[in-house]
């Protein structure tokens, strides 16, 4: 299980990775245990819809907290089970078909994911992670925030740039603020791994395109010139925010994401 779900049978809560049994007809869940107490015959029922091609991150999350997007957390904890010993890890790029192959075989399956560990090259895994936050209709930082997190991240007193950006970050829709949070606890695991050779300034080189953006969909070409630094500025401020401010908002309802 990737997403916690009740039990058709006994109703109580599935808990995220554990197994369970679904029907091919009705879409029924329940745990394992259930399954001789399990109605017969099944009622029918549409089968689960796949995730859109696109759309802004809050599509893609969950209905509970933390709202992380399952494609997130399943990427997220295959590249941390066996990726922390890969050096280049975000900047070496995977093959980009398969990149593109398994990006597409994720959003079509939806909540029911297939399992990450058959893809042999974790550069791959990350590939697909970056492509999806890439493909997103508006960052993470989103367009009305943009200019308030560049102003944040260009305050020269370390205590003052702290402070607002924790503000600004606290002003994100809750789907945003979460996988943001998601990411920046994963990124700052990445940044420690000597195998990995990624810092911080690496880390933020790589996704400041990809988690700020720019302020509008089309952006002029000045701007995006303009923008390039000042995103990696942001991320780098971002990660320079104790992992405590970030746990704060996953850490209460872990056991709903990481398995």
């Amino acid at each position: 299980v990737i997403r916690p779900e009740p039990c058709g049978v006994c109703s109580s809560r599935i808990h995220f990775g554990k197994a369970a049994i679904k029907c091919q007809q009705c879409q029924l869940l329940l745990h394992p245990k259930c399954q001789e107490w399990c109605p017969s015959p099944c009622v029918p029922r549409p089968r689960h819809h796949a995730w859109p091609r696109e759309g802004v991150v809050a599509d893609f999350a969950p209905t509970t907290p933390p709202l992380v997007p399952a494609l997130v957390v399943q990427c997220v904890t295959e590249v941390e089970t066996r990726g922390l010993m890969e050096t280049g890890l975000y900047r070496v790029p995977g093959t980009e078909q398969l990149v593109r192959e398994w990006k597409q075989k994720l959003l079509r399956a939806g909540g029911t994911l297939p399992a990450l560990s058959s893809v042999a090259d974790i550069h791959v895994v990350c590939g697909v992670l970056k492509d999806f936050l890439r493909g997103l209709k508006e960052p993470l930082v989103t367009f009305s925030l943009h200019p308030a997190f560049l102003q944040a991240a260009d305050i020269p007193d370390d205590a003052a740039c702290s402070t607002a950006l924790r503000h600004v970050v606290s002003k994100l829709p809750r789907a945003n603020r979460d996988t943001l949070a998601f990411l920046m606890l994963h990124l700052l695991r990445v940044s420690r791994s000597p195998d990995c050779k990624m810092d911080v300034l690496n880390l933020s080189r790589v996704f400041g395109p990809t988690l700020v953006g720019h302020s509008s969909a089309n952006p002029q070409p000045l701007t995006i010139l303009e923008d390039a630094p000042r995103q990696c500025k942001v991320v780098a401020r971002l990660l320079s925010l104790p992992p405590d401010f970030w746990t704060g908002f996953v850490g209460t309802e872990q056991e709903n994401l990481v398995p």
